[in-house]
């Protein structure tokens, strides 16, 4: 059962979530990632998609990509990359519309990681557009 991917330790599911909600995983990135329930807000996603980042779960990384800027590559570069960095923190910075009524948002973060043991940053502004009533990720904004 352990070489299952699909199988979270209990300890998993009762520690916060890596996302800073201040919930257990099991109460919050969880019934995203396991598809129980859809993020309402440009935030929840986001944080859903650091969570993601976090626990390597390709899957919900692609599926929550806007098709318009889904790039064909996109899962093979995920699972090309997604065991280097290890994710330790994540800071929401601002944000900007991406409301349950609103159809685009933008979410500003820190999220803090180590490869090799040394620490780094990833300071971004995301662009969030909902496609068939549900959130997605859809590019950085540059400006």
């Amino acid at each position: 059962m352990i070489d299952d991917p699909e199988f979270i330790p209990r300890e998993r599911e009762i520690s916060l979530c890596p996302c800073k909600s201040r919930k257990a995983y099991e109460d919050c990135c969880l019934l995203f990632h396991y598809g129980r329930a859809q993020p309402k807000t440009a935030e929840a996603l986001m944080r859903a998609r650091y969570s993601a980042y976090f626990f390597r779960r390709v899957d919900y990384l692609v599926e929550t990509t806007h098709p318009d800027t889904r790039a064909p590559t996109l899962r093979a570069d995920l699972e090309g990359g997604i065991y280097r960095p290890n994710w330790s923190n994540l800071t929401i910075v601002n944000t900007s519309r991406g409301g349950e009524k609103d159809r685009k948002g933008m979410v500003e973060f820190v999220a803090t990681y180590y490869v090799d043991d040394e620490p780094n940053e990833l300071h971004e502004r995301s662009k969030f557009k909902k496609y068939k009533g549900r959130w997605k990720y859809l590019d950085l904004d540059e400006s």
